[in-house]
C-alpha cells in the first residue's frame, strides 16, 4: 500500500493554485440557493452540478476545481501513462508476435499470447488519454471517442488481471498436481479461461461506452471526458457499475491469484534452492500486480464505503494517478513472462536476425520433446 500513501501528498496537495483562480458558486447564480453542491456526495468521479440552462455543462466546487486542472492530471498522468504506452507497445507486440510464430502452441503459449494482446490493446487505447491530459483537460475527439476509449481503458485493463489470475490457475495446476495436470492442462482449458476473461471484460466494461462522459466545465473551454459526471447519474448508474468492476474485475482475480501462487510459492519452496529462480519469478508477479491494481481499486471502493462529503473528500483526484499507475503493469508482464527467459530471448534473436528454416525446425522439434521445461521457461 506504499503506492496508495505516496499517490495522497501529490493528488491532494499539489494543484496549480496559482494559475487557477477557484471562483466561488455565489458568483455563477447557476446552483439553486440553499442547495449547496459542496455538500453533496462525492461518488467516483468529480461530482457536477448541472447548469440551469445548460445540461452539458457541468458546475464544480472551487477545491474540485483546482485538484481536477492542476500539474498531478495535466502533467503526472499523462507521464505515466506516456511510460506504459513506450515500453508496453513494443515489448507486447514482440512478445505476441515471438509466442504466435516462433513458440509451439502448447495451452500456456495461449495463455501468453492472450495476455500479450490484452497488454497490446491497453497501450493502444492510451494516446487519445494522453493527448486529453496533455491538452489540460480538454477532449478535442467527441463523445462517441471518449465512451469507446474509456471502455476500452478499463476493458483492456481489468481483461489483463483476469488473464493473469487466467495464468496463475494454469500454474497452479503445473506445479501443485502435476498428475492431474496431464489431463486438465489441454487447449480446452486455456481456451475456456481465455473466452471467459475476455467476456467478463467485455461485460464489465459495457456500461462505460452505454452513457454520457463528455461535458464541458463551466466558465471555461474544458470538454471533459469522464472526469466530471452529473451528481444524479453517479449515484444512480455509475456506482453500481464500478462496484461490479472493482469487485469482479479486480479484487476477484487478485484473490485468485493469491490462492494460486500462494500454493505454487509453497510447492516450489518445498522443492529446495533447484526451484530458486521459479520461486523469485512467481513472487514477483504477483507482488507487481497487488502493488499496481490494488491502490486504484480501494481507493475506487472508499468512494462507496461512505460517499458523505466529510469522509474522503476529492478522493477522485488521487485515484486517476493511481489508475494511470495501474497501466503500467502492461510494461512489467512482458519482463516477467517472457524475457526473463533465455529460451523466449533466443527466440526473438531467431526471428529478428531470420535465421533458416532448419533452424527453427530443429529448434520447435527440441520443444516439443521437452514441453514441460518450455513451459516452465515461459511461464
Amino acid at each position: 500500500m506504499w503506492v496508495l500513501l505516496l499517490l495522497w501528498p501529490l493528488a491532494l496537495g499539489f494543484s496549480l493554485g496559482d494559475t487557477l483562480t477557484p471562483i466561488g458558486f455565489e458568483d455563477t447564480g447557476s446552483a439553486a440557493e440553499g442547495d449547496d453542491i459542496t455538500q453533496r456526495p462525492h461518488p467516483r468521479s468529480f461530482p457536477g452540478q448541472p447548469c440551469a440552462n445548460d445540461s452539458n455543462t457541468l458546475e464544480l466546487p472551487p477545491n474540485s476545481r483546482a485538484l481536477l486542472l492542476g500539474w498531478v492530471p495535466t502533467r503526472l498522468v499523462p507521464a505515466l501513462y506516456g511510460l506504459a504506452l513506450a515500453v508496453g507497445l513494443p515489448a507486447n507486440g514482440l512478445a505476441l508476435w515471438v509466442l504466435a510464430t516462433q513458440v509451439p502452441r502448447l495451452p500456456s503459449t495461449m495463455l501468453l499470447m492472450n495476455l500479450a494482446a490484452a497488454d497490446l490493446l491497453l497501450a493502444l487505447a492510451l494516446p487519445p488519454r494522453i493527448a486529453y491530459h496533455l491538452r489540460g483537460q480538454r477532449w478535442p475527439f467527441g463523445e462517441a471517442a471518449c465512451r469507446l476509449d474509456t471502455a476500452a481503458l478499463y476493458g483492456h485493463l481489468y481483461g489483463s488481471l483476469l488473464l493473469l489470475a487466467a495464468v496463475s490457475l494454469d500454474r497452479y495446476l503445473a506445479v501443485v498436481h502435476p498428475l492431474r495436470a496431464r489431463t486438465l492442462r489441454g487447449q480446452r482449458l486455456a481456451s475456456g479461461l481465455c473466452v471467459t476473461a475476455w467476456l467478463a471484460a467485455a461485460a464489465l466494461a459495457m456500461p462505460l461506452a452505454l452513457q454520457q462522459q463528455t461535458f464541458r466545465l463551466s466558465r471555461s473551454d474544458h470538454v471533459l471526458c469522464h472526469d466530471v459526471l452529473p451528481t444524479g447519474a453517479q449515484a444512480s448508474y455509475w456506482r453500481p457499475a464500478f462496484i461490479c468492476l472493482a469487485g469482479f474485475g479486480c479484487f476477484l482475480p487478485l484473490l485468485a491469484m493469491v490462492l494460486s501462487y500462494g500454493a505454487t510459492l509453497r510447492t516450489l519452496a518445498a522443492g529446495g534452492r533447484r526451484y530458486g529462480h521459479a520461486l523469485r519469478l512467481t513472487a514477483l508477479v504477483l507482488v507487481s500486480a497487488v502493488a499496481l491494481f490494488a491502490p486504484s481499486n480501494v481507493l475506487l471502493l472508499l468512494h462507496f464505503s461512505n460517499p458523505g462529503p466529510d469522509a474522503w473528500g476529492d478522493l477522485y483526484a488521487a485515484y486517476v494517478p493511481s489508475l494511470a499507475l495501474s497501466t503500467l503493469n502492461s510494461c512489467v508482464d512482458p519482463f516477467i513472462y517472457y524475457f526473463v527467459s533465455a529460451e523466449f530471448r533466443s527466440k526473438v534473436q531467431e526471428g529478428l536476425l531470420r535465421r533458416g528454416p532448419g533452424t527453427a525446425t530443429a529448434s520447435r522439434e527440441g520443444g516439443s520433446r521437452a514441453t514441460g521445461t518450455r513451459s516452465s521457461s515461459l511461464m
